[in-house]
């Protein structure tokens, strides 16, 4: 449910897939963003990026005419209320990026890191107020993944962390605190354990990749969005959950990098839907298709969930 609340000024910095999602998402609730990318070209597709989303994602066509693309971080964050940082998975970018809003963001900004799996405590070694700076996981396409997870640092103060909920919740999303910052955070620490778990089964040659994804999609993927992990164990009991447990965990795979599989289609430049091959073969046509069913199905959880 969307709180009331007054209209903050928001910048983003980077103008990719997920800046321009998260700039979607908060002029959608009114606010004024300020886009920033170092890159001219990605300022340039700003405009077509968004026009798509709100075609695609749906939403107000006005949504536009609140976000600003700009050339200057200075221009982008002077006067912002809430920095959100958007650039790509680097540890040594994203650092550059918050030692730079030091000396240009106003000093009652909150600052925010959207990083999937990076600590944010490492991230604000970079900065002199990491009390204000937090990580907020967004998921792709922002505008319709409803979650954000809100990951403290090891400095950050406990009032950022409540701003910020308050911020999510007031453009619709559903904020999730952590109580302390690891790789990863929830969200995508599962994620990857069962990732890492599907791979190990084509490795083996237990199944095929078409049947690791068929099995997850027509059995326990289907009540994933009403039955959580922990939810499932108590229902159906954690004397069957130990039972299981004890019995089946020594086979799952317990690997600490990337599995053979992955590493030697990387290595042959198969990287999946981009080049046509993956774990899996890809026509563009196919590739398409996916991503529009992912949409469909996406759109019509966020109305249902309404």
């Amino acid at each position: 449910m969307t709180v009331e609340m007054e209209t903050v000024r928001v910048a983003v910095v980077g103008a990719g897939l997920m800046g321009c999602g998260i700039a979607h998402v908060f002029a959608a609730a009114g606010n004024n963003v300020r886009l920033y990318d170092s890159d001219p070209g990605a300022l340039r597709m700003v405009r077509s990026r968004i026009d798509a989303g709100v075609v695609e994602l749906g939403g107000s066509e006005q949504i536009i005419d609140l976000i600003e693309p700009v050339s200057s971080l200075d221009a982008a964050v002077g006067g912002a209320d809430v920095v959100v940082e958007a650039v790509i998975e680097d540890l040594a970018v994203k650092r550059q990026v918050f030692a730079a809003l030091d000396e240009l963001a106003p000093p009652s900004a909150l600052l925010a890191t959207n990083t999937s799996v990076i600590s944010i405590s490492a991230i604000a070694e970079s900065t002199s107020r990491p009390e204000r700076l937090l990580g907020t996981h967004w998921w792709n396409p922002a505008p319709l993944i409803p979650l954000v997870e809100v990951v403290p640092g090891a400095h950050t103060a406990p009032e950022a962390v409540e701003r910020m909920v308050s911020l999510l919740s007031a453009v619709g999303k559903r904020p999730v605190r952590l109580k302390r910052d690891v790789p990863g955070f929830i969200g995508n620490r599962m994620q990857h354990a069962l990732w890492r778990e599907a791979f190990a089964i084509v490795e083996a040659g237990i199944a095929e990749p078409e049947d690791v994804d068929e099995v997850v999609k027509a059995s326990f993927g289907a009540r994933l969005a009403v039955l959580g992990p922990i939810e499932n164990a108590d229902l159906v009991g954690l004397d069957m959950t130990k039972a299981i447990h004890d019995y089946l965990l020594p086979h799952l795979d317990a690997g600490v990098s990337a599995s053979r599989i992955v590493s030697d289609r990387v290595a042959q430049g198969e990287l999946g839907m981009k080049t046509g091959r993956g774990l899996r073969s890809w026509t563009a046509e196919e590739a398409d298709a996916v991503r529009a069913r992912l949409v469909r199905h996406l759109r019509r959880a966020s109305i249902g969930g309404q």
